[in-house]
């Protein structure tokens, strides 16, 4: 079970020449020795041009701005609200996507993580704070995350202005889940932001167009899972959504059929809650009753 402390690294965030979204930026540390500490540090890779590592934000998941070429509802939304709340302003985006910053000011941002641990794909998972006014924890300390500090963290921030889905893991300190459950709660019950447009628990899935930008918003692990799901339908793949995700299960470098603990107690995976009937699919859980199993 993760014990809420977590190891604080100062650095900068940065945007400029990369892709930022509603949960992730690029941070550069101030001693990228401090890494060594986190679990898995070896899965990091940090950009030769400049040191700079992507983050995943713990506790929380934004409607994709770019997943490959796809997209969701409110993708763009989510990322205007988190890098105007870090302090970027006067963006320029390459054109016509919009998606590559070619300029911000200003050229970085103070900021500190705390982590624990990097995923599979090579991001620390990382609460974040803006820390200009240079009131963080001192770099390197491994701090007990309460709930004054989580609130003060932009993941935080993400859930109760209702900018993102609350999506916790495993890996995410129990007493974490609960607060930012509840944050997220709260949120919900208001109704704005991504809780206006949630269609989860009920969609229909006819192509990618009715996921996409113009059509509805689900969670966005989800978003993800159908569009992988429609590639595979467009090279062949024959079967609903929960076949394919248990035929992903066969290759373990691509297994997408994730577990999930419901209430944190009972273990599924991702195709058990997933009903569906031709194009009309329905999703059999409170989104904030789900935790997923860390890969």
């Amino acid at each position: 079970m993760a014990a809420p402390y977590f190891l604080c690294i100062h650095g900068e965030l940065v945007i400029a020449g990369y892709e930022p979204d509603g949960d992730s930026v690029r941070f550069i540390a101030d001693d990228r020795t401090r890494y060594g500490e986190l679990k898995r540090a070896d899965r990091i890779r940090p950009s030769p041009r400049d040191g700079s590592v992507q983050l995943r934000f713990e506790g929380v998941d934004a409607p994709e701005l770019h997943y490959g070429t796809d997209a969701q509802p409110l993708g763009d939304t989510a990322r205007d609200a988190l890098l105007d709340w870090i302090g970027f302003t006067a963006i320029e985006y390459d054109q016509p996507r919009k998606i590559r910053v070619r300029r911000a000011t200003p050229t970085s941002v103070r900021a500190a993580i705390l982590a624990q641990l990097v995923e599979v794909n090579g991001r620390p998972v990382a609460y974040v704070l803006v820390d200009t006014a240079g009131t963080a924890p001192a770099d390197g300390a491994w701090v007990n995350v309460d709930e004054t500090l989580l609130d003060q963290t932009l993941n935080a921030r993400l859930l109760s202005e209702a900018q993102a889905y609350y999506t916790g893991y495993t890996s995410t300190p129990v007493s974490h889940r609960s607060y930012l459950r509840a944050v997220a709660a709260g949120a919900r019950s208001a109704g704005g932001g991504v809780w206006g447009r949630d269609t989860t628990a009920d969609w229909i899935l006819t192509d990618q167009a009715s996921i996409g930008p113009g059509g509805q918003l689900i969670l966005p692990k989800l978003f993800r899972r159908c569009t992988d799901y429609l590639k595979a339908v467009s090279k062949g793949f024959t079967g609903n959504l929960g076949d394919w995700l248990i035929a992903s299960s066969a290759t373990p470098t691509r297994d997408e059929n994730d577990r999930v603990l419901l209430h944190d107690t009972t273990e599924v995976h991702l195709s058990d809650l997933i009903q569906q009937r031709n194009q009309h699919l329905a999703f059999q859980a409170d989104l904030l009753d789900i935790t997923f199993v860390e890969k």
